[in-house]
């Protein structure tokens, strides 16, 4: 599948069974639960959040999905994951892309996210795009304990 044949649209509420299913086939994929990503949606959220689906043309179904909240000026990526049958092909980038555009008109001008030490294609993936190592947090994520890798990317 190609970015080309997919719709990068605002997430729904009808996205977030597959939503779910997509982050529990990626060991390293926050696992929310329905709540949480139900929560993103809501345009009150304290903070704001920005929930994004990268879906199929020809059936709408999500492939990739990415959140940040945003406290403008900045912003965090929260999370952002890619089917595993469909990793490879640039769906991850396009959907960042995106979510820096839309960021970029709500007011952000930086963006922070952690990742797994061990997380290296989302690593080579954030660093292709700008981003900076800008720390470490030791044992930050549980199951398993791992330390984190700080980075940042001015959008704006």
């Amino acid at each position: 599948m190609k970015a080309s044949e997919l719709a990068i649209r605002p997430m729904r509420a009808a996205d977030v069974a597959r939503v779910l299913e997509i982050a529990s086939g990626l060991p390293t994929a926050p696992h929310w639960n329905e709540q949480t990503y139900l929560a993103a949606l809501e345009p009150s959220s304290t903070p704001r959040r920005i929930a994004i689906v990268a879906a199929e043309l020809t059936n709408d179904e999500p492939v990739g999905f990415a959140v940040s909240n945003l406290l403008a000026p900045q912003a965090e990526l929260e999370t952002v994951a890619v089917a595993a049958e469909a990793q490879g092909q640039g769906i991850g980038r396009v959907l960042l892309e995106r979510l820096f555009a839309e960021l970029r008109q709500a007011g952000a001008v930086e963006v922070f996210l952690e990742s797994r030490t061990s997380n290296l294609s989302a690593l080579g993936l954030y660093r292709r795009l700008g981003f900076r190592e800008t720390g470490n947090r030791s044992g930050y994520y549980t199951d398993p304990i791992e330390d984190a890798v700080v980075m940042s990317l001015t959008i704006g």
